[in-house]
């Protein structure tokens, strides 16, 4: 088997297992027969039974929130990888255009307006504030009907702290500490409130999305050369820019609106995959996305685990994480300026 189909299937194979061994673990003890059992029982595939309480902790606990790590890990790492290509930028991540930022204003907004409760009406208002980020960006970065990167990305950096400023704005102004708990939690990046309704957010999202992206690696393996030399290979520039930067943002969106901004994930895991596939976009895509799924089931597993009772925002331990890689990242040779 070629090496690049034997690192693919390792980490598709890495990441049922984790998803699977990350299910079981927590205060109550279950086992791995358990959780397959549990699993088998709601799709119809075996009637054994288990327990209605650890049935309960599985398939409506654990299994959604672990589901929901794979979820935005892998979006997270295509969306970054994408955004590095397209920016010619090896420090771009999925947050580049302000979306996160948005996304966390309309998260916060919600929460202190009272306009809903749980986790639909948490992710419906972040969605809508990443795309009006979104929208605010391309209008301001339009100039005669024209966008160009850098002025798209100037734009981003704008609108996200427009975006920050008017979230501690709200957030100093309510002043109320239940609310102001929940808002951090929340923004410094958590999949505590991830559940199967969320998961109608992130799961199409990034199947639509990775389809879109992979039916375009061609042209993502011709912008690595630059995009005159893109063109000279009959690619359309212009068109497949915006097609990938929209289709990565609204994959942001949704992913943000599920879990908070949860950084440094779009910004690393693209690295890890292209020291294990190298820069041919076709396997480099399917890799990115299964290294996100499973790093952010374990790091999300350890937020949740370490500190039981207490549990950490995930985005606080891939920032520790994070933080390092990207030292490391800025002295190698080929990201100096």
């Amino acid at each position: 088997m070629p090496r690049d189909a034997t690192v693919t299937v390792g980490l598709a194979g890495a990441l049922v297992l984790s998803v699977a061994v990350t299910v079981t673990i927590g205060p109550a003890d279950l086992s791995l027969g358990t959780v397959w059992t549990v699993i088998g029982d709601h799709l119809g595939l075996t009637s054994a039974g288990v327990p209605l309480l650890r049935d309960h902790i599985v398939w409506q606990l654990r299994l959604p929130r672990v589901l929901g790590a794979a979820a935005v890990g892998a979006g997270l790492a295509v969306a970054g990888a994408v955004m590095q290509t397209v920016t010619r930028n090896p420090l771009a991540d999925p947050y580049l255009l302000g979306l996160s930022s948005g996304a966390s204003l309309g998260a916060v907004l919600v929460i202190v307006a009272g306009l809903g409760a749980g986790v639909g009406a948490l992710a419906g208002g972040a969605f809508l504030g990443a795309l009006a980020a979104f929208a605010l960006v391309i209008g301001v970065a339009s100039r005669q009907a024209t966008l160009t990167p850098t002025r798209t990305v100037l734009a981003g950096v704008a609108v996200a702290q427009l975006c920050a400023a008017v979230t501690s704005f709200v957030i100093i102004w309510v002043n109320e500490p239940h609310a102001t708990q929940s808002i951090t939690f929340w923004l410094s990046g958590s999949l505590a409130r991830v559940d199967w309704t969320a998961l109608t957010y992130a799961g199409p999202a990034l199947a639509a999305v990775l389809a879109v992206v992979l039916a375009h690696a061609r042209a993502l393996n011709a912008f690595a050369f630059g995009e005159e030399a893109a063109a000279t290979l009959g690619i359309a520039v212009t068109r497949v820019r915006w097609t990938l930067l929209v289709a990565v943002s609204l994959l942001t969106a949704a992913l943000v609106a599920v879990s908070g901004a949860i950084g440094f994930v779009g910004l690393i895991l693209p690295h890890a995959a292209r020291f294990l596939t190298g820069a041919d976009h076709r396997r480099l895509l399917p890799v990115a996305a299964l290294s996100g799924a499973v790093f952010l089931v374990w790091v999300d597993t350890a937020a949740r685990a370490l500190f039981d009772p207490r549990e950490l925002p995930a985005g606080v331990l891939t920032a520790m994480i994070g933080v390092p890689a990207f030292v490391i990242l800025l002295r190698r040779r080929e990201v100096r300026g």
